[in-house]
């Protein structure tokens, strides 16, 4: 009776770990989540709109919050069409970059989170520094970003 009772709870046991479904290795899943961010950015830098959208899902929310001249807190909500037009119709004449300085991802099943540190530099010089907070869901084996919130600011951002 005991031994029917083990093998009864083992089985269930089982059971509820396959329910779960696969999960990949959670370093690959990393390591595609930031080769996602990555490729944002590379559009971003060649101001390349098919590049750039081949990295987000059909709906993609895009904000932004910081502190304005007065110290208040500004958030506001961009359209992505709006994030597209403003970088492809950057002139040749004006260079920018932003650097990206750390990541800390997590993923869970077909959802991820990265928190990326960036520097902006515009024309070489230092514009401002924050995080960027990406939100990647995983369809069907590809991950697409479908929520990008950033801060912006110059404190705290260059090591002296």
């Amino acid at each position: 009776m005991k031994a029917q009772l083990t093998l009864i709870l083992s089985l269930f046991t089982v059971v509820q770990i396959m329910a779960q479904g696969p999960n990949p290795p959670e370093i690959d899943s990393k390591q595609e989540v930031k080769k996602v961010i990555e490729t944002f950015f590379d559009g971003f830098h060649k101001q390349d709109s098919v590049i750039i959208k081949s990295t987000v899902a059909d709906k993609v929310v895009l904000q932004t919050t910081g502190r304005n001249k007065e110290g208040k807190t500004m958030f506001r909500t961009e359209e992505f069409s709006q994030l597209i037009t403003s970088i492809t119709s950057i002139p040749d004449s004006i260079s920018f970059q932003e650097k990206l300085t750390s990541f800390s991802i997590q993923v869970d099943r077909t959802m991820a989170n990265a928190w990326v540190g960036y520097e902006f530099w515009l024309n070489g010089n230092f514009s401002h520094c924050g995080i960027n907070s990406f939100q990647l869901v995983n369809f069907d084996g590809e991950w697409k970003i479908i929520y990008l919130i950033d801060t912006r600011g110059r404190a705290g951002c260059l090591e002296e």
